[in-house]
């Protein structure tokens, strides 16, 4: 399994995630196909709403074929193929059948966009071979530590192969999953993006580290976005301006970073003028 290197190249340049030059001149649609999750972060709160900025939340569910008809309803209205198609959500894009099948008749009717999806990363390894079926183009993992003794007061729980796994024992396993995987779909020649998000007084000590291994598992790109507090973590603080700035200049020595992300909604539709 491999990806044709050009193809994945154009993806790259042509991607508003990752490429900033690409943000504003590429528009995106994200398909909130994917309601079911295997982990729970401890910053995670999906909801179905209509109206907030919040990664991961959406209006309403799409099927399959609403999904594809919204795709094919931009194209025929732009005439034209300016923007990616990915999965981000209100779930994890592997954890749900629906994303695949989506994928695979989009890239059938439209083989010419970028198809891109999220995950934690947990499902990486398992599904590449049906990642790559599907006509995806690029994977963005969301990664937040090196190791279980960070990771635990992120992750509460990882739901998998029936077993479902608590606190440090689970960021353990998530963590491996998510380097393995993120290993495999580089050596199959997807790009990957990791998004990590800053939690001060948590994982902010170790963004270097984290850059670090990234690079040398083949990373990218890494977008460090700061915690918006919710969920378990409501009563945490989000990074000051210059906490960010600063993991992010200590990190771009390392990988290159990415520094123009919206959050965006499992639901965004953004086109830019023509």
């Amino acid at each position: 399994m491999n990806i044709t290197e050009p193809a994945a190249v154009k993806s790259l340049l042509e991607h508003p995630c990752f490429s900033d030059e690409a943000h504003d001149r590429i528009g995106r649609i994200h398909l909130p196909v994917a309601p079911r999750c295997n982990i729970q972060c401890n910053y995670c709160e999906r909801r179905i709403c209509a109206d907030i900025q919040h990664p991961g939340w959406a209006a309403r569910l799409l099927s399959e074929a609403e999904a594809v008809g919204l795709v094919r309803s931009v194209i025929a209205e732009r005439q034209a193929c300016d923007f990616v198609v990915g999965v981000a959500g209100p779930g994890d894009a592997l954890a749900n059948d629906e994303t695949f099948h989506t994928f695979a008749r989009i890239n059938e009717l439209y083989p010419q966009l970028t198809t891109c999806l999220c995950t934690n990363g947990l499902l990486l390894d398992d599904r590449l071979e049906e990642i790559a079926v599907a006509g995806v183009k690029t994977i963005t993992v969301t990664v937040n530590a090196t190791d279980s003794r960070v990771g635990k007061d992120i992750y509460s729980r990882v739901h998998y192969q029936g077993t479902t796994y608590r606190d440090e024992e689970a960021a353990a396993i998530l963590i491996e999953k998510q380097f393995i995987g993120i290993e495999m779909a580089v050596a199959a020649g997807f790009h990957v993006k990791v998004n990590t998000v800053l939690i001060p007084g948590v994982n902010d000590l170790y963004m270097l580290e984290l850059a670090c291994r990234l690079r040398y598992t083949g990373v990218t790109v890494m977008n460090i976005m700061p915690l918006i507090p919710a969920g378990k973590m409501k009563n945490y603080r989000s990074p000051s301006c210059n906490e960010l700035q600063n993991a992010r200049r200590q990190c771009t020595e390392v990988i290159p970073q990415f520094h123009r992300c919206q959050r965006c909604r499992a639901d965004i539709i953004f086109l830019p003028p023509r």
